[in-house]
């Protein structure tokens, strides 16, 4: 007899166990199904809450969706706190970008300039007011700018807090894959899991992130629209006896390329991350392992004495527009919460706040509406 529930989520990283952690919150009766549970992409990332930093040319919608999400983890993260008694680190000290040479100076200026037209906060620093925030720059940093709306979270502690916060509102979990969205004259049945099993449910949440295209019956267009993107990053350590190196997160332009430095509470250092276009490969390469180390002791020299702790490789879900993809689509009964990129962990609350609203009957909010599944199959037959 297949297993009912009235809420499936196909997917357990954070954007999923968001979803049914607000979902079963709500009443609902919800089973995540994910064979790794959290292990994927979630593990490897930085955990930077950056819409500020992070915003470029032509992204001006995705900037109010992340200022929308910014805004509304601080207190996400408290409620979740204070359910699981789990801290998740979130740190909002800011975010400082620097610039390493002439050329990387003026890129930052130039986005600075571009950012400020946004009506963002950024604080413009010469380089001894940068070293006079972060004392172990390089005296080379030719200056830099403060964005102090952009924090960070410990993604790990983030996700283990998310899942148990799952288990104490009694989501069921299923370590296997979805392999099928089932349907019954175009209305959602439940899923078809690999080993046969399958879930009875009138709704399915589809958080697959970058493996969305695996899972057959969701729209053909989306499916091509989600793939994934590689990225390497490093997470160091504090030998004992060395103090802190940072305090605030780093984001540095050197020679051309981005490098980010993220602090955590217990003294890890996280060194990222690449963006690769190499399909579902997750090896750890020694090349990129090579450049991150390089390009964070050209701004960090004191890098060079941290203890190398992990190397490690994840997969993001890319889209071509960069945006998220959330809302509803194909049979009735599909919700699709996938496609967030660079942003999941930020994205996790207020992506959880819009699959409820829609799976209890009410709008999500407006800054969600150039982000509908819509925008890619509108002409390929799918709703």
């Amino acid at each position: 007899m297949a297993e009912t529930a009235d809420v499936v989520v196909a997917g357990g990283g954070v954007i999923g166990t968001a979803i049914a952690w607000r979902a079963a919150a709500a009443g609902l009766d919800v089973v995540v199904v994910d064979p790794d549970l959290g292990d994927g992409a979630t593990l490897v990332a930085a955990g930077m809450l950056a819409p500020v930093s992070e915003h470029l040319f032509g992204e001006e919608a995705l900037l109010r969706l992340n200022l929308l999400a910014v805004g509304r983890f601080g207190s996400f993260a408290a409620e979740l706190e204070e359910l699981t008694g789990h801290r998740v680190g979130l740190r909002r000290e800011g975010t400082l970008a620097i610039a390493y040479d002439p050329g990387d100076q003026a890129a930052l200026v130039r986005l600075t300039a571009f950012r400020r037209s946004a009506g963002l906060d950024a604080q413009e620093l010469d380089s001894r007011a940068c070293r006079a925030l972060e004392p172990f720059l390089s005296p080379d940093v030719r200056g830099g700018v403060l964005f102090p709306g952009d924090w960070s979270v410990d993604n790990r502690r983030y996700a283990a807090a998310l899942r148990e916060a799952m288990r104490m509102v009694k989501v069921r979990s299923i370590r296997e894959h979805v392999l099928e969205v089932r349907s019954r004259d175009g209305r959602t049945s439940g899923v078809r899991l690999a080993d046969g099993r399958e879930v009875d449910a009138a709704e399915v949440v589809v958080a697959a992130g970058c493996w969305t295209g695996s899972v057959a019956g969701v729209p053909d267009a989306v499916r091509a629209a989600v793939r994934p993107v590689k990225g390497q990053l490093l997470r160091l350590r504090h030998p004992v006896g060395l103090p802190p190196v940072l305090t605030h997160s780093i984001r540095a332009i050197v020679r051309g390329i981005d490098v980010y430095l993220v602090p955590r509470a217990d003294g890890e250092l996280i060194v990222g991350a690449t963006q690769e276009e190499r399909g579902p490969d997750q090896t750890v390469t020694a090349g990129a392992v090579h450049d991150l180390l390089r390009d964070a002791m050209s701004v960090l020299p004191v890098t060079s004495e941290l203890i190398l702790a992990e190397t490690c490789a994840g997969l993001r879900p890319g889209t071509p527009d960069n945006g998220p993809i959330v809302g509803r689509c194909g049979p009735d009964g599909l919700l699709l919460a996938t496609g967030h990129y660079r942003n999941g962990i930020l994205m996790s609350p207020v992506t959880a706040d819009a699959a409820v609203a829609l799976l209890t009957g009410q709008p999500p909010a407006p800054e969600w509406a150039p982000f509908t599944p819509q925008r890619f199959t509108i002409g390929e037959g799918a709703r």
